[in-house]
Order: C-alpha cells, then structure tokens, then sequence
C-alpha cells in the first residue's frame, strides 16, 4: 500500500468542505453525501464550525483510489487562520486548490498560492462550480496565469458551461509553444528531444508529470463540488499527477511532524503526526524536539496508543508507518510543530510570524478568572501562535491573536465546551522593541553594587530579522554548574519580555561574556536575580526602536472607487506598492499598519459600494510613524 497526503485550500465559500464530502462519497469511503448548509460534513466536526459553515481547525479524513491510500486534511478558508493552513503544509506531498469558475482567482487566493509557491508544494487546481451562471473556462485560464503566476495545463474541457446540465470531458495535453518553452526551461532532456523533434504527445505529458510533481507546473480540472461533475477525473489526476511527489527518506529511522493538538473524551492530549519515515506504535519510547531560544530542546515520552486513518474519519489500532498520519496520545508535552523521531529539518515547525493584535480577555464572573486562564491555555495548546499570558500583579488575562473572528470563535469555544462566559476589550496592535546597536555589561560578585553570589557579563545586540532571540556563550559552558546556565538562559528570556520601552525585545542576540560564582554559597538564584540588572544595563548601552506590525494588503475594487480608497489607506498611514487595471475593476497592494486593517476593511464597503474585497497578512515590523 502506498499513501499520498493531500490538502484542500482554498478561498472561503470556493466549494473545499463540499469537495471534500464529493471525494469522500465518490471514493466509498462514506455512503451518504454530507452538506455543509446541512451541517453534517466529516470534517467540520466542532459544532460551532456546523453553525458557522466554515473550516476552523484542520481535519483529517482518508479514501482509497485503487491501491493508493489518500490522507486528505481540509484546512481553514478565513484569513484569520492562515497560520492552520501554514502549518498543514509543512505535512503534505500535494495540494488541491480550490477554484469558483464564476468568481475566478480571489484576495485569500493568491495568499495561498504564494505559501505554496515558497514551499515548492506540488497543486492541482480544481475549477468548481462549473454548472453556475457565470462559469467561464478559458478566461479563468488566463486568469489563473496572470494573477497567480501559475504555469496552467487544463486537463479537461466543459460543455454546457455555466447550466445545471454542464459536463466535462478529458483534455489531452495541447503542446503550445508557452507550454514547450516552460517545460524545455525546466528539463535538459525535454529540451533535447524538442530541438531534435523527437517528442511526442505521450513526452509532454510524462513531462507535466514530472514537473507537477516538483511544484513548476498545475494542472487544471474542471467540475462542480455540488453535482459530482469531474470528480472522478479529479481522483485519476491525484493518482497520476502526485503519487510519488514526497521525498525518499535517508534511512528508517523515525521522523514525524505534529500539525495538530486536540483533547480527547477524557481530557487526554491527542496529537497528529505526519510520519515521514520509520514507524510509533503503542509502547515506544520516543523523543521529540522543538526549538528554544538557546538551540533545540528535547524530550522523551512513552507512546500510550496510536490510531491510523483508515476510511472517511475512521481510525484503527495499529503501527504508523511511513507515508500514514496516525492520532498519538501518551505525549503529554507534545505541541504542535515538534518533531518525533531524528531531530532533522523534515517537517520542521512553521516559521510563522507571530500574531500582531492583543485583546483583554475579561470573565463575566470574576471568581472564574482561574477557569478562564487554564481553558485559554488549553486552546493555545490547539493553536500554539494564540499566546495567552496573564499579569502576576493584577491578574489580568491576555490574548494575541490574528483577527477579530478569532475572537468570536475563542468566546463561543469557552462557553460551548466549557461553561465560561467572557468579554474582550478593543483589539490593539502589539508593538515590539529591537535593538539599535550593540551594549555590554558585566556585575561582578566583588562590587558593591551588585548583592548577589554572582558575577555575569552580557554582550547583546540586534539579531537577524526574524530571529527572535539568539542566546550564546562567549565562555566555557563548564565555566559554571549546568544549573547555573539553566538559570540565566531563561531569565534572559523572561526578562526580554518588557524592554526598555515596556515592549518586548525581538530579534535580539545574548551573549554570556563573563561568569563567576562562590562554591558553595553561590546558587542558581542569585544568577536569576543578577540578569535583569545585567541585561537592563546592556539594553540601555544598545539603544532599542519601537516597532509597530505591519500586514501586506491586497484590494480589489470598482475602478471608479480608487482614489477615495486610497486617500482613505493614505490617512490609516498606509502605503501603496502596486496597483492594476482589468476592465472596470482595479487591484491595490502595499502595507498597512496592521493595527488599522481592520478599521480599514470596515471601511471600505462604504468607499465601494460594497464590491470591495481585501486580504490582509503578516508582513513583519516598522519603526512607528511620528504620527503614531
């Protein structure tokens, strides 16, 4: 048996739950069709994803084609949850993107296509909605190539476009000189057999095979979620096009990815693992590893049980072996984005960025405070980029998040599952500090100044983007007892959490420059106490900026309604990089502080009528404007 893990991405309301369903009944895994209006899908399990009619966490449901077992993980379609689909990713041999035929390539589009460009993920797009008024074929073709800079090669053709009675049949591969080209680009061999005419029509579909498989090129299918319509070409296209797209591991021993955290009936920890080579089963012993500020962490756990997917949502007792996505319970430390097994980069955690808004979680019962605080970190466990921290003084609980549905979803999680009722305060950007420059500082244990059984030195200065923070020794780690490195290591770590600024420090590098201690009266906490004063001090000599997030943004508009728009972008402190005609529509791209987004999107149906359409992600960090 081989085994191909697939995703379904796509923008909201393409038809990607409903695809799903279709592929799920045409395979035979399931017998009756689900509907997502109807809220009895496979994959929208929560019940407030059942209300809602959206895709909130990542679900994972398995069919057969032939002797090809397919695990397929339906991911989010809002933007607020990019970091679900982002993580999924890291997990996938290849992806079906999602399509509508009528309203084309959308904002959350192209979002998608650009993660799965940068990870070189292999796509097949699927155009639903064919049998709708407004379908179109070849104009979505072009369409697909000009504003996803996808290389396109439709693999099937439509009769009836656009009526209930549309049909589709198989394409052969049209050997047009783009095509050619594109596929010469890419492969000396093909380029050879062109130039001595020696390539036939069976070269250039071997060819798209191949290239598909390395993510160059995407074909397309055309057909309808709703009807059933193209699906069974759909299925051969997964056969043909993605079988054999994952990396050969380099031996047998274990490698596995977890992309998912949930709780069980028992309030057990359930974690999904991709496995990429070896095999867990009940009774192993396994390690697993994540990474820390001063390098990788790692831990050991004894696995308790371990179910693969069989049919439909169905799992079964059994051994994960290579190629299977297996439910995990027994790793009580696990979090999402750890790596079982060999602590190598296969599937290593997604290097996403933070989430930039924060909002004041407030119980509607205060004596439930403590409730709130350990049910909040219970739902970071399912989605680790949500932080939740809480005040030592006032008590007062936090969350960072991505945007204003996560908030409605958070609220609804604590009340369905368990029993809280909370408010939030107005969402407000995260701002951060970096350091500017590069401050020392060394307390010796002989000063006066310093009361503590411990003489430390640090250098700090800024890290590369990104980095977070960097945590180095400039002396022998045998200089002091393990304990007393432990201790300084994450006290650095606490300690950056509130700069100068009463920001927290990013992209910040620490190094150890001197240490010493009295054997036996020095211990681990007179480290603990003596590394803010160092660390203060050598971040007051660097000199820290204040920083605001900023999101990439990407408008879609009437072309009359640009100008208002973009006064209005200008005056939320906005900047435009790119814009473009297409007949009576317009598209806009630049930066927009990503504490304004949303009072911008609020905004904009106002400025177009209501025709206006914007996506918003994380784009990083800018100096605050004066203005600000």
């Amino acid at each position: 048996m081989t085994y191909l893990n697939i995703g379904i991405l796509a923008h909201v309301d393409a038809g990607k739950t409903s695809l799903t369903e279709r592929l799920l009944h045409h395979t035979g895994a399931i017998g009756t069709l689900g509907r997502v209006d109807a809220g009895d899908t496979r994959t929208d399990t929560m019940e407030l994803e059942r209300r809602r009619g959206i895709t909130i966490r990542s679900a994972v449901v398995s069919f057969r084609i032939g002797d090809l077992r397919v695990n397929l993980i339906d991911t989010p379609g809002h933007p607020d949850f990019i970091a679900e689909v982002e993580r999924a990713l890291r997990v996938l041999d290849g992806v079906v993107l999602v399509v509508s035929a009528v309203e084309g390539v959308q904002a959350q589009t192209r979002v998608l296509m650009r993660a799965l460009a940068r990870l070189r993920i292999p796509v097949l797009i699927f155009a639903n909605k064919i049998d709708r008024a407004g379908a179109r074929d070849d104009d979505l073709l072009a369409d697909l190539t000009e504003r996803l800079g996808a290389v396109c090669v439709p693999m099937s053709e439509v009769d009836g476009l656009g009526t209930a009675d549309a049909k589709v049949r198989p394409r052969a591969v049209s050997p047009s000189p783009g095509l050619t080209e594109h596929l010469a680009e890419h492969s000396d061999a093909f380029l050879t057999a062109y130039l001595e005419d020696t390539v036939t029509p069976e070269d250039y579909r071997a060819e798209v095979v191949r290239q598909t498989r390395l993510g160059v090129v995407s074909p397309v299918f055309f057909g309808s979620a709703r009807s059933g319509e193209g699906i069974g070409d759909l299925t051969s296209g997964m056969r043909e096009f993605l079988s054999g797209a994952g990396k050969p591991a380099p031996d047998d021993r274990l490698r596995a990815s977890v992309f998912k955290i949930e709780r069980g009936r028992g309030h057990e920890k359930i974690a999904y693992l991709r496995v990429f080579s070896g095999g867990i089963g009940a009774r192993d012993h396994v390690e697993f590893h994540r990474r820390g500020p001063g390098g990788t962490i790692t831990a050991e756990a004894k696995v308790s049980a371990v179910r693969v997917f069989e049919l439909g949502d169905d799992t079964v007792e059994g051994r994960a072996r290579a190629g299977q996505i297996a439910k995990v319970t027994g790793l009580k430390e696990i979090r999402i984005g750890d790596r079982v097994g060999v602590p190598d980069s296969e599937g290593a955690a997604t290097q996403f960025p933070p989430p930039a808004l924060e909002t004041v979680v407030t119980p509607a019962r205060p004596a439930e405070t403590a409730s709130v605080f350990a049910a909040l970190q219970e739902l970071a466990e399912q989605d680790p980029l949500i932080t939740v921290r809480q005040d030592d003084e006032t008590r007062q609980i936090s969350v960072r998040l991505y945007g204003e549905v996560q908030k409605e979803i958070i609220a609804e999680t604590l009340s369905a599952q368990h029993g809280l009722d909370v408010g939030f305060s107005l969402t407000r950007p995260v701002c951060v500090e970096r350091p500017t420059g590069t401050g020392s500082s060394v307390w010796l244990i002989t000063e006066k100044r310093n009361p503590h059984f411990a003489t430390l030195g640090l250098r700090v200065g800024p890290g590369t983007r990104g980095s977070g923070l960097t945590f180095g020794l400039d002396v022998e780690l045998g200089s002091l007892p393990l304990a007393f490195h432990k201790a300084i290591e994450e006290t650095v770590d606490a300690t950056l959490r509130r700069g100068p600024s009463g920001r927290e420090v990013i992209d910040c590098a620490v190094t150890v420059t001197h240490t010493g201690y009295f054997s036996p009266v020095s211990a681990a906490g007179d480290f603990r106490k003596v590394t803010p004063l160092v660390l203060a001090e050598a971040l007051r000599e660097a000199g820290t900026e204040v920083l605001e997030p900023v999101s990439h943004i990407e408008v879609e508009l009437p072309a009359d309604a640009v100008t208002a728009t973009l006064s209005k972008l200008v005056e939320r402190g906005g900047t435009v990089t790119g814009s473009a005609a297409r007949g009576d529509r317009a598209e806009l791209t630049g930066a927009l502080p990503t504490g304004e987004v949303t009072r911008f999107e609020r905004q904009l149906p106002g400025l177009t009528r209501g025709e206006g359409l914007m996506t918003a992600e994380p784009a990083g960090y800018q100096p605050v404007g004066p203005n600000r």
